[in-house]
């Protein structure tokens, strides 16, 4: 089964993903996480420390690039895996970063979408703005505004493909999320049996 989880900075996805694959390794199965980051973090890092502001489009193509690569090389992975795959992040998060942006779709990424293999299921982490950013400041290691992840929440609901992706309220805590994420996943399970 793969699993796909998007959601803007704060919204708890990694801590989910990391806790679905762990819980999953405790009860027995086989489970592989894989992350498909594009290096924002890293770069929001660097931008602070030396003082870089990059062009919006500069931005876009060292991430996309990145993701680009990240994305590949885990599906090829995941097709070698057999069990639960959970992949953190997805070119979603790039087609709602360059919406962001103010930048447009462009025509590979809305192309690849429709040729990689669809995540039996993709949860979307809702989350409020302000709660993301409080987690975001609370861990220290990269920088957003409120009005930054308000853009990055409203690029995702604007995406065509928001309406194909199950949502869970990702403001609580970290264990209630993960009951949201497993009654989606049951619920997906138990649509894919076939009736008798």
């Amino acid at each position: 089964m793969l699993i796909v989880l998007t959601g803007i900075d704060g919204s708890g996805k990694t801590t989910a993903a990391r806790a679905l694959v762990d819980s999953a390794r405790a009860e027995g199965r086989s489970a592989l996480l894989l992350s498909n980051h594009a290096a924002r973090r890293r770069m929001s890092i660097l931008s602070a420390r030396y003082g870089w502001t990059l062009p919006p489009r500069v931005t876009d193509t060292i991430e996309t690039a990145v993701r680009l690569f990240n994305v590949l090389l885990n599906h090829a992975r995941a097709r070698q895996f057999h069990g639960l795959v959970v992949m953190d992040r997805h070119l979603h998060c790039q087609l709602a970063l360059r919406r962001t942006a103010g930048l447009g779709r462009g025509r590979l990424l809305p192309w690849l979408l429709k040729k990689l293999p669809a995540a039996d299921l993709h949860v979307h982490f809702d989350t409020d703005p302000a709660v993301a950013h409080a987690r975001v400041m609370a861990r220290g290691t990269d920088q957003e505004t409120v009005a930054d992840l308000r853009a990055f929440r409203d690029a995702y609901r604007s995406l065509p493909e928001y309406k194909d992706l199950v949502e869970v309220d990702a403001n609580g805590e970290p264990s209630d999320v993960l009951a949201q994420l497993n009654r989606a996943i049951a619920a997906s399970e138990e649509a894919a049996v076939p009736r008798p």
